[in-house]
């Protein structure tokens, strides 16, 4: 095995440990709190993170990066964490998981608007695919059904709520990045901003959850920072020396994935209408990068050819 296979094999663990990454937040919520757990996840997240990559000094980070990129990170990680810690049971955990796997297609929309990539007509079907497929997933056992959908929104809107603008927290980040970020990884800092902030929450609102400290909470507490901070940690290492395009075709389907996974973190039978929705979200999420795949290829054709 050469090294770019290594590094593209280091890539699909990172894929993996994403995918765990709704349940193992669900689990540790269930033990310490919302805010307590997320802020437990991102401080050990961010211990490992010292430990395996190398610290960036600030000095070395873009002034625009550093502001813009620091904050949509921070707001993102919140919402994530707190829209599946809200959420007051395991299948409507992964529902909202699901809503927050949005972020490929918005990534892909705000890549097209704000950078100067361009797309095909493939992108307009992929995005009805990706947005009927989360109309499909929340209209339960019934399928497509907006009213259905609406109405399970309405039990909890804050964490579906909270996961849908985190779908475009991270769409934005990820323009930030490429138009700023100038080759720096700002994870480990940003992480660490994650936990001071989460732990102000804390501290300030009184939460006053009681924490249970077992075995099994601390366990899934070690595997959730694992999952996040090692997640990160080894995606970093598979787009910078693996095959990226192996890599970005194969996170498209982290919502099946990841659905998988949960389900059985979080022992909740999933029904047929809900993996159809999320076929159809990973097909929409398919279809808006091969609008900008196609193209590119289609204009290094052309290059060529002159």
């Amino acid at each position: 095995m050469n090294d770019q296979s290594k590094a593209t094999a280091i890539g699909f663990v990172a894929l993996l440990l994403w995918s765990a990454i709704i349940g193992l937040i669900k689990e540790v919520s269930a033990a310490f709190g919302a805010t307590a757990g997320a802020a437990m996840i991102y401080t050990l997240a961010a211990v490992f993170l010292l430990l395996t990559m190398k610290w960036v000094p600030l000095s070395k980070f873009p002034k625009k990066y550093l502001i813009f990129g620091g904050f949509l990170m921070v707001a993102y990680e919140l919402c994530l964490a707190l829209s599946v810690g809200y959420t007051t049971n395991p299948r409507q955990a992964i529902e909202v998981g699901m809503v927050n796997y949005l972020w490929p297609t918005f990534a892909m929309i705000a890549t097209v608007i704000f950078t100067a990539k361009q797309a095909n007509w493939l992108m307009i079907p992929g995005i009805i695919l990706a947005m009927t497929g989360i109309v499909w997933v929340l209209g339960g056992d019934k399928g497509f059904n907006v009213m259905e959908m609406w109405g399970n929104v309405q039990t909890n809107p804050l964490s579906y709520g909270l996961a849908f603008l985190g779908a475009l927290l991270w769409a934005a980040y990820c323009v930030v990045t490429i138009r700023w970020a100038k080759g720096v990884n700002g994870i480990t800092l940003f992480f660490m901003m994650v936990a001071v902030v989460l732990w102000i929450k804390f501290f300030v609102s009184g939460d006053p959850v009681k924490m249970t400290f077992t075995f099994s909470a601390i366990i899934y507490l070690v595997l959730a920072a694992c999952a996040m901070g090692f997640g990160y940690a080894a995606w970093n290492v598979g787009i910078l020396r693996g095959n990226v395009t192996v890599l970005a075709g194969a996170s498209y389907f982290i919502p099946v994935l990841s659905s998988a996974l949960s389900s059985v973190l979080l022992a909740t039978v999933l029904g047929v209408s809900f993996w159809q929705g999320a076929a159809m979200v990973c097909a929409g999420s398919v279809l808006c990068g091969l609008s900008t795949r196609q193209l590119s290829k289609r204009k290094q054709k052309v290059n060529w050819h002159d």
